[in-house]
């Protein structure tokens, strides 16, 4: 399923899921648009594709900033002409290990602004491409616990359950817009810095879900993103696709 001629947009692109899928992507001969709002990892992972030969470009991009996000997309555009693939990997998972009542209204509105209208406002600047050139694949990384809940977890998981929702809704809406697919990943816990970062207990919570009884690496997230972006994912829309080591069986 190779890219090459393909471009592909990943937000979340300096570290974790989105640097991983747009290693895959670039190996694959796709040209490859970072966004991220750390300048700093953005710059780190461009360089790092860059020296394995992919043809990459960084935006410096805050996902919850509508102008900037439609610069962004525009930018994409004015250098390549098209938007093949958009990859959502930007998130946070917000104040973890806390019950209901002592989430703080300011870091669940955070959690949500990113999580979700982030997620949104890329939709929104990168579809009216995609259904001009007739061809898209969107892949958002929504998460088990959007599925489940996780207890601990009432920002995250509930951002996450939104991310299903908005796929599914977007994926009907352009079902008969060409070749246009909307799906979601919903992962377990991965081996991201953005999990390491997260109490011990509550991973240890999570982990001890996953039949498995190991994290999920990046580099099997990224396989599956690669088939979800990929020209053969043409007849599934509006799905949301499992990578939990055995937790969701539905």
């Amino acid at each position: 399923m190779g890219f090459t001629g393909r471009v592909c947009a990943v937000t979340g692109g300096g570290s974790g899921i989105g640097l991983a899928c747009a290693q895959r992507f670039g190996a694959l001969g796709a040209s490859v648009v970072l966004f991220d709002v750390n300048k700093q990892s953005l710059d780190r992972a461009k360089a790092t594709l860059r020296d394995s030969g992919v043809d990459v470009s960084a935006i410096v991009v805050n996902v919850t900033d509508p102008k900037n996000v439609e610069e962004a997309f525009a930018k994409v555009i004015a250098r390549h002409g098209r938007l093949d693939v958009l990859v959502q990997a930007a998130g946070i998972t917000g104040k973890t290990g806390i019950k209901t009542h002592e989430v703080s209204p300011e870091n669940f509105d955070l959690v949500y602004k990113i999580n979700v209208k982030g997620i949104f406002l890329c939709c929104k600047y990168a579809l009216p491409t995609m259904v001009k050139q007739g061809y898209g694949r969107i892949v958002n990384i929504a998460s088990v616990a959007g599925k489940e809940g996780n207890a601990g977890m009432l920002a995250y998981s509930t951002s996450k359950a939104a991310v299903i929702g908005l796929t599914k809704v977007i994926g009907k809406e352009f079902a008969e817009a060409g070749n246009i697919t909307v799906n979601a990943l919903a992962p377990a816990v991965i081996r991201t810095p953005m999990v390491a970062a997260m109490p011990v207990q509550q991973v240890k919570y999570m982990t001890d879900k996953i039949p498995m009884k190991r994290c999920g690496e990046l580099e099997e997230i990224a396989a599956m993103v690669e088939f979800m972006a990929s020209e053969n994912c043409a007849f599934t829309t509006g799905f949301t696709f499992d990578a939990t080591g055995g937790r969701a069986t539905y």
